[in-house]
């Protein structure tokens, strides 16, 4: 089950309460709508005489927090506060409590309430924890005066102990191209014996490839390899074969492959697996794209490593080869999963080869339900074949079953009203537009 992974390996003899808080976090999985209130379901459970304790409502937020259920993780995270007290379990709220609130008010809410939050915080639970939080949602808005005004009132109080506020500005000024602040940073680091860790160097690595200044990331390498005590890991490496492929090199990029696949630990291969997928991919070195296909397969497949096997192929213009790991998906899946199915079908529209497009997609919906994206990704195809009733028809099929909150592209959207605008279809435009009101109410 997906859940355990997030939710760490019971202990202590404590198998029964790590099931029951799988089983919430399943139930919490099964509501589509990440906007949609989980009171309700909070309260049954409750109702039904679980309970949860803090270390699995921390577990709980962070998987929430991982599958960018934003709203679903600050509610739980309040109603659980909330339990306690009305349980009369006094339990006060700890730095960490007040660190994840702050952290998924501005994600929910917006900086404003964030900040509203920051400053009501009692001064003894205002310590490093919160300043990073209140930092970590500055970066996240791009705000790099009031970043940098933060980062100065957590040196004047001594919070700055840990890598992490300069990882946080490394990521801002790599964001915001401000690539002369970062070696200050650095050099700050150096003169308080703060140490890079893993989380720096990938920062510093990235910020070095975004700017594709290959010398600096370059040297970067090479300090990794001579000064044993800077962490590293994958990602690392993976990072530097992105920035090698940006600028063509592509036998250094093959090199940083190599690497990845000879230091990753084996937790961690899953998931290296589809970026190496990725980055063969962009090599355009087929032979060791499907090398490293039918070498980690057996162990670590995945539904998204043969959505990243398909997509690979298909930068790569092997259609039959897409088609036939399609295959093998689909005869062997249990819960068919259309992002892999539109993989191919954004294949067979760049080829224009519609006949097949369709009959992929119809095969498909027999008992089942497309998602949006599948239709749009047709009603892109014929925009851009000039087939613009076909698109027109497409795109009504992906807003007739889009839910709540989703937006058709607005590219296609514009092209298919002026189209039936040109074509006087009158009723064919407020057929549209109901639709989109639709999922607006």
């Amino acid at each position: 089950m997906k859940a355990i992974s997030f939710l760490g390996r019971p202990r202590h003899g404590k198998v029964l309460a790590q099931i029951e808080i799988i089983s919430l976090y399943d139930r919490i999985q099964a509501i589509q709508d990440p906007k949609a209130s989980i009171s309700p379901l909070l309260n049954q459970y409750i109702e039904e005489g679980h309970t949860v304790s803090r270390p699995q409502l921390r577990s709980l937020v962070r998987a929430m927090k991982d599958f960018r259920r934003y709203h679903h993780a600050l509610e739980l995270h309040l109603f659980w506060i909330s339990q306690w007290m009305t349980d009369c379990r006094y339990l006060p709220l700890a730095p960490w409590d007040v660190a994840i609130r702050l952290d998924l008010i501005s994600m929910v809410h917006g900086q404003e309430q964030a900040e509203s939050y920051f400053n009501n915080i009692p001064k003894v639970l205002k310590n490093h924890s919160a300043y990073g939080a209140l930092l970590s949602s500055y970066v996240r808005q791009n705000s790099v005066e009031k970043a940098e005004a933060t980062m100065q009132n957590m040196r004047e109080m001594g919070f700055v102990i840990s890598s992490f506020p300069y990882n946080m500005l490394i990521n801002l000024y790599s964001q915001t191209e401000n690539y002369d602040k970062i070696e200050p940073l650095i050099q700050e680091m150096e003169r308080k014996s703060i140490p890079c860790d893993k989380f720096t160097v990938n920062c510093l690595m990235a910020a070095y490839v975004v700017a594709s200044d290959i010398c600096a990331m370059e040297k970067l390498l090479n300090r990794m390899d001579e000064d044993l005590r800077i962490s590293v890991d994958w990602n690392t490496y993976s990072v530097a074969a992105n920035g090698y492929l940006k600028v063509g090199l592509i036998d250094k990029a093959l090199e940083m492959l190599k690497k990845i696949e000879n230091n990753t630990p084996i937790s961690e291969r899953p998931t290296a697996f589809k970026h190496l997928l990725s980055l063969y991919g962009r090599t355009g070195h087929k032979k060791e794209l499907y090398r490293v296909w039918n070498l980690y397969k057996p162990t670590y497949e995945h539904t998204q490593s043969y959505s990243c096997m398909i997509a690979s192929l298909r930068k790569l213009d092997d259609i039959e080869g897409a088609e036939k790991i399609f295959q093998e998906w689909e005869s062997k899946c249990t819960v068919y999963d259309f992002r892999i199915l539109n993989g191919l079908l954004s294949a067979y529209c760049e080829k224009r080869v519609f006949d097949k497009a369709e009959s992929l997609v119809s095969k498909a919906i027999e008992g089942r339900t497309a998602y949006p994206t599948t239709w749009s990704i047709l009603a892109e195809g014929y925009m851009e074949d000039k087939q613009m009733p076909k698109a027109v028809e497409m795109l009504k099929k992906a807003i007739s079953a889009g839910r709540k909150g989703w937006k058709p592209n607005p590219i296609i959207l514009e092209a298919c009203m002026e189209y039936l605008e040109g074509q006087g279809e009158s009723e064919e435009i407020e057929e549209i537009v109901r639709l989109c009101k639709e999922l607006r109410d």
